[in-house]
């Protein structure tokens, strides 16, 4: 077990903890009262360290281990200047948010984490030239630090328009669905794909395989952007890209399911019960996502779905929590890069049974909303949902605690 990447994981599981109690509170908040606390800075913190201090802190960890993983056994302590810089941004983002609201403050803290996924993804693209063969993986991951280049553009235009107080609402929104595209499905997705392939490479999976797999995703991921905005006005030509997009996707999905079930033999020995479970979990995720986007392909359900807000917030959750969450879960136990115990596991376990929870009850008021029947009684279980992902993660937080000695015993009991 790398201790480097144990502690930058339970550092990011531990900011998760926070992620968890920022949610439960705003769902609080909603279903009863919480006077003090302001719910537009508290959601603006919420999402800025979701991004910041959890997802990229443990990707951008992740990604660094391949690294070391490749003969690179300095790698940690090359990258602990942009690490430390990402988590440090993340916190100041995250409290001047939830203290102060949108201010220079906030502004600054986004321009050094903006920087810092700069400095990552100059330095990580070098060192994958020199140490990682040409393979899929390498190109995933190449991909994904890009797709977190361009996001950017969208957070320097949301800074200006807040700035200039141009919020002009198509174009805001238009630029806000730029952002999470390609964090959602550029960086966090081409960074996990990566780190997939990183290990079926290592089972002896067909790199020409995976390479189909890879090209297939980026060259939809670009046009696929125009799935957030088929409200506005498009051209012929561009609403074809966009359908062509969604089949390249399918297609691409597709072939992935095909090598997994190919491997499932090796998987299934390799990986303990509850990873294999956090992976299908993942996988039906995607599954769920991809199958959203293709209905999404039709103007009138696209316009129907984006205007409600339940469904926005179920489907980025989705993707946040269902897809990128927890096979990142899965990847970290699976190849115990921390120490994972029966503390462990059960609060995996009831944090997952959280996800599951709070996606069927949005799914739900999303559906009433659509018929314009309110459900009073979902705002108390959206709570109930959200305080149980904090209980699940505050107890995996917990398990960490343990010992190396304790730790190994009991891996020797069970």
């Amino acid at each position: 077990m790398n201790q480097s990447l144990k502690r930058w994981l339970q550092i990011s599981l531990f900011n998760l903890a926070i992620i968890a109690l920022l949610g439960t509170l705003m769902r609080y908040k909603i279903a009863y009262a919480f006077p003090f606390i302001d719910q537009r800075n508290l959601l603006q913190g919420h999402e800025y360290f979701a991004f910041a201090g959890w997802l990229t802190q443990a990707l951008m960890s992740l990604l660094v281990h391949t690294l070391v993983e490749n003969g690179n056994k300095n790698a940690f302590s090359r990258y602990q200047p942009v690490l430390f810089t990402n988590l440090f941004a993340a916190y100041g983002n995250l409290l001047s948010y939830v203290f102060i609201g949108f201010s220079s403050f906030t502004v600054a803290f986004s321009a050094l984490t903006i920087f810092a996924s700069y400095w990552f993804a100059f330095m990580f693209w070098r060192d994958l030239n020199h140490y990682s063969p040409k393979s899929s993986s390498r190109s995933a991951f190449k991909a994904a630090v890009l797709f977190n280049v361009i996001s950017s553009a969208g957070s320097f235009i949301l800074a200006y328009m807040m700035i200039t107080r141009d919020l002009q609402p198509d174009r805001y929104l238009a630029t806000v669905y730029f952002y999470l595209h390609f964090q959602y499905n550029g960086w966090f997705f081409f960074a996990c794909l990566g780190l997939l392939m990183h290990q079926l490479l290592k089972y002896g999976v067909s790199d020409k395989k995976l390479k189909s797999v890879y090209l297939l995703f980026v060259i939809a991921c670009i046009p696929a952007y125009f799935l957030s905005a088929l409200w506005l006005p498009v051209a012929r030509w561009m609403y074809v890209t966009v359908v062509a997009a969604v089949g390249l996707q399918l297609i691409g999905w597709w072939k992935l399911i095909q090598i997994l079930r190919n491997d499932t033999a090796r998987i299934k020995k390799d990986f303990p019960p509850l990873s294999k479970f956090l992976f299908i979990l993942s996988i039906v995720a995607l599954t769920i996502k991809l199958l959203l986007q293709t209905g999404s392909v039709v103007p009138s359900l696209s316009i129907l779905a984006f205007g409600f807000r339940p469904i926005v917030i179920g489907y980025l959750h989705l993707v946040l929590l269902g897809v990128i969450t927890l096979f990142i879960l899965s990847y970290i136990t699976g190849l115990s890069l921390i120490p994972v115990n029966k503390i462990t596991r059960a609060g995996i376990v009831i944090f997952t049974a959280g996800i599951i929870l709070n996606e069927l009850f949005l799914m739900i008021q999303g559906i009433s909303d659509l018929y314009y029947h309110a459900l009073p009684v979902m705002n108390p279980l959206l709570f109930v949902a959200t305080f149980t992902m904090l209980a699940g993660i505050i107890t995996v937080v917990f398990s960490q605690k343990y010992k190396e000695k304790e730790y190994k015993t009991v891996l020797e009991e069970t």
